[in-house]
């Protein structure tokens, strides 16, 4: 049997990832990496060998990649250092005989995104470069904006009544994260993936338009789209007491959704999972759902 690894497994993607392996998958043959193992203590009592290890100390990797066929290897979150880690963990996956590597990346990876993103996209577009160049086969995801991420702050646009931003007419295809994970164990399962770059995303583009509509359906009140400028957007955030790390992102995002770089193929999600990936409103009504749970 393949034996499967996945490592960040203690955040939420690799967590959820590491749950729909699961069904289908012996725990056995499962490797789950973190670098704080003990929050994974249910996958262990169920039989996962859980490894600790550090992309930053690189002499912790091979041990903890020892035996595994294919792994997903998540992006960190470390914006700056991530090129370092992950060319670290590649080097590292390959020694120990790992034969697939399946790595987390973004949209348009390889694309001229504005400055303000553009030390996320090099560092993307630097680990795609270097799976493609390590020697094991390899499989890049390309997860579009998740929807929990966007949706942060929809509940104050609705108690506003406005959605401003500086996305212009662009279009992207927000995805859920669960849709993200279930990609992943699909892809960490089949066989059909080496050298393959897929896209996932929503089921549909969509621009500030459509997602104004559905937070009008679903909130039961008007929401008007207000376009600004990316100048105007930096006010707007700064008096809104965002930190400035937090507003070069949003305005970056925004400003390559508005130049089309976040506008993406439909249909690679919906062929991995075997069914239609979440869509904006089936979010909304689960976020609800969510909290009302929450409350009682």
């Amino acid at each position: 049997m393949t034996v499967i690894g996945i490592t960040g497994a203690a955040g939420s993607l690799g967590r959820r990832t590491a749950q729909y392996l699961l069904v289908s998958h012996p725990a056995k043959d499962t490797v789950l990496v973190s670098r704080s193992p003990d929050p994974l203590a249910e996958f262990t009592s169920a039989g996962v060998s859980v490894r600790p290890a550090d992309f930053d100390k690189p002499d912790t990797l091979p041990g903890a990649f020892a035996g595994v066929d294919v792994l997903l290897l998540i992006s960190t979150d470390a914006l700056g250092r991530r090129r370092a880690q992950h060319e670290a963990a590649i080097a590292a996956a390959a020694a120990a005989g790992v034969g697939r590597i399946v790595y987390t990346s973004m949209s348009n990876a390889d694309s001229d995104f504005p400055a303000a993103l553009r030390t996320l996209s090099d560092e993307h577009a630097a680990t795609e470069a270097a799976l493609r160049a390590a020697g094991p086969s390899w499989t890049i995801l390309r997860n579009a904006l998740y929807l929990e991420a966007i949706g942060s702050g929809w509940e104050h646009v609705a108690a506003t009544g406005t959605l401003v931003s500086n996305n212009g007419d662009g279009r992207h295809a927000p995805v859920a994260r669960d849709d993200c994970a279930a990609a992943a164990a699909a892809v960490l399962q089949g066989d059909r993936h080496d050298n393959t770059v897929y896209d996932i995303g929503g089921p549909r583009l969509l621009d500030d338009a459509a997602i104004a509509a559905a937070l009008t359906d679903h909130y039961g009140r008007s929401i008007e789209v207000v376009s600004v400028s990316d100048e105007q957007y930096v006010e707007g955030l700064a008096a809104a007491g965002l930190p400035a790390e937090l507003i070069g992102a949003l305005v970056g995002f925004g400003a390559s959704i508005r130049a089309g770089l976040l506008e993406t193929p439909i249909g690679d999600t919906a062929k991995l999972i075997n069914r239609s990936p979440i869509t904006i409103e089936q979010f909304l009504a689960g976020q609800s759902a969510a909290d009302k749970d929450a409350a009682r």
